[in-house]
């Protein structure tokens, strides 16, 4: 079967082929992919900074929905036509971390759309253990930000977010407004930071307070607002070595932090104020499946403004146009490729 599929070429190109498409093997499902959103990383193999490990003919993406076009041999539980989403994580069931219960962060780990063909294309083929069955009424394009959104589910979870919290998000990007979305809906008090002013007006519009650290004591200002106790939890989301002076310098006492930001390199951080304040901190990579089934609740039960997140919806043929337009535009969160006429 002949299908069309946008392939990375290197240089900023994307080179869109129509390919044979085989059927499913043995327990692996083809899906009709609908939507597929463009992330961070996405733009970063975009620009040239992943060549080595993606090459230079490989089709990328993974924040997709879609539904189930074929099964293969022995895949229960999917049939043609179910409304599904792709967890991009598929792990080798033998190292020390999948033995331990990890295998999200499993030593031989292959991330679907980086490590082998993704879903910027009209149909595509992933193994049966990754799918989750989206609920009914659900809306496709909607769909495609449950990758995006569990992470920010684990991200929430890595960090114990609870009532009462004070929660300060560190960059207003994509993921740290869906990590303030959850963190709000766990029952904490959400102050997002972030130099972007475009950013900083739909952190407002959203409900959010939101501080430009270019222009305010970002620290001194969550010590205002806390009695001087500082915040509970901190998303560190910038990927920035003001990022993360300010993670430590707004840290309440036993403030719990979460690095879910890559930082290119290896950043300094103040580890006096860990032993003086006794803060913990986590990483958070990725997600696990009850984030998965966790940010399908969120979406459908409305608690994600899906609408303000999804600034551009593009057709696969313009997929070139759309990175380049994103990685220039300061006003984008979401753009969306829609890989199938008639999704």
């Amino acid at each position: 079967m002949e299908t069309t599929a946008a392939f990375y070429v290197g240089d900023r190109r994307f080179s869109i082929e129509h390919v044979e498409t085989p059927p499913p093997g043995p327990g692996e499902v083809q899906i009709d992919v609908a939507y597929c959103g463009i992330c961070g990383t996405d733009l970063h193999v975009y620009q040239g900074h992943m060549d080595a490990r993606v090459g230079a003919h490989r089709v990328i993406g993974h924040e997709m929905s879609g539904t189930v076009a074929a099964v293969g041999e022995g895949v229960t539980g999917f049939e043609p036509g179910d409304p599904v989403v792709v967890r991009p994580l598929d792990h080798c069931g033998a190292c020390p971390a999948c033995e331990r219960g990890h295998q999200h962060i499993c030593q031989n780990l292959k991330f679907l759309g980086l490590d082998t063909d993704g879903a910027f294309q009209q149909k595509w083929t992933v193994p049966a253990h990754t799918l989750h069955r989206l609920p009914p009424g659900l809306a496709l394009a909607h769909a495609a930000l449950i990758e995006p959104l569990a992470v920010a589910c684990h991200d929430v979870r890595r960090g114990r977010v609870g009532n009462g919290d004070d929660v300060l998000v560190i960059g207003g990007g994509p993921i740290g407004m869906l990590v303030a979305m959850v963190a709000r809906n766990a029952g904490g008090t959400v102050t997002i930071s972030e130099i972007n002013e475009n950013r900083i007006a739909l952190a407002r519009k959203l409900g959010f307070a939101a501080v430009n650290p270019a222009e305010t004591d970002v620290a001194g200002e969550i010590a205002d607002a806390t009695g001087g106790k500082g915040a509970d939890v901190i998303f560190e989301v910038s990927g920035s070595q003001p990022g993360v002076d300010l993670m430590t310098a707004v840290a309440a006492t036993r403030a719990r932090i979460v690095m879910v930001a890559i930082h290119a390199t290896a950043p300094k951080v103040d580890l006096f104020q860990f032993f003086w304040r006794e803060i913990e901190m986590f990483g958070a990579r990725v997600y696990e499946p009850q984030d998965y089934e966790e940010a399908m609740k969120l979406l459908f039960d409305g608690v994600i403004d899906v609408n303000e997140m999804i600034t551009d919806i593009r057709g696969l043929e313009q997929l070139g146009d759309a990175f380049a337009e994103l990685a220039g535009n300061p006003r984008a969160m979401k753009t969306l490729i829609k890989c199938n006429a008639e999704a």
